[in-house]
């Protein structure tokens, strides 16, 4: 039997998707999972957590429950929001046993990506691993960090070093070792989960991608980039009914707060600040 396929069987995997009022993204990606997987020998089971919707999305992933023949997938119903990481570890508490692959609701995976991250991740768990993500035109679209510091901003935003604060996409087309991986297409194994626990349920959205790599960092696990497992992201859809368009940037405020503490947070917000106003009169 070939190898892949006799690893393959012998896999299982949770898909976790948070969903909030996406209904219409959420059925792409719930479409797009099947029609991405090349062997379906394996064990896969979907997890939607639903936080509250009013836009039909309950009904319309019931309705994909009820149609679906190829995997099995599992609702769980909150009454309301209850942010990102609470929503993931509800899902992580009642999955299978094996990794762990965060998606987001406004992705569409690409054929054969699953069973990439999948296979890679058996040759260096435990681990995490991000994918390649697209932006809908097909360019790349930034999904690593370096973990943000002072001195990283400092660089981006004084000096114009692009990259070292803000998200960035490697170049290349082999795996390479990166500090942070963004939670829109995070693979975890298990064996990272067993040690460092779950998602820190204090960040309602955003960070908690960035605090859980440095959380395995610390803990002496290593984060990839795999650019051959592709996912298209629609960047922002997903949280975009949270805020109105002028005041997305303050849903990060209580999570950057917590992420990075108060003196730093103040201090970091004050270089980009000034950065942004540098940048502004020398243009």
């Amino acid at each position: 039997m070939d190898i892949v396929v006799f690893y393959l069987l012998k896999m299982s995997l949770s898909v976790i998707i948070v969903n909030f009022n996406t209904k219409d993204l959420l059925k792409k990606c719930l479409e797009s999972i099947p029609s991405s997987i090349q062997y379906s020998v394996f064990s896969i089971q979907i997890i939607v957590v639903d936080n509250g919707s009013t836009d039909g999305s309950v009904d319309m992933i019931k309705g994909t429950i009820i149609h679906n023949t190829k995997f099995k997938i599992r609702l769980i119903e909150n009454q309301t929001n209850l942010g990102f990481a609470k929503a993931v570890n509800l899902a992580i508490r009642q999955g299978q046993d094996g990794p762990v692959l965060l998606l987001n609701s406004d992705t569409f995976v690409k054929k054969g990506a699953i069973e990439k991250l999948l296979k890679f991740e058996e040759q260096v768990r435990p681990a995490i691993i991000g994918a390649r993500m697209l932006n809908p035109d097909g360019t790349f679209q930034g999904s690593c960090f370096y973990l943000p510091t002072i001195d990283r901003a400092v660089k981006e935003y004084w000096f114009g070093k692009s990259g070292y604060f803000s998200k960035y996409a490697p170049t290349g087309d082999k795996p390479v070792e990166v500090e942070a991986v963004s939670g829109g297409a995070m693979l975890i194994s298990r064996g990272v989960i067993d040690k460092i626990g779950l998602l820190d349920e204090r960040y309602f959205f955003y960070f908690e991608d960035l605090d859980y790599c440095r959380r395995a960092q610390k803990a002496g696990f290593k984060i990839y980039f795999l650019p051959s497992a592709q996912i298209i992201h629609e960047h922002g859809a997903s949280g975009k009914n949270l805020a109105n368009e002028s005041n997305q940037w303050r849903r990060m405020i209580p999570s950057s707060k917590i992420y990075y503490g108060l003196f730093k947070y103040y201090l970091i917000t004050l270089i980009i600040w000034l950065g942004q106003k540098l940048s502004v009169k020398i243009k």
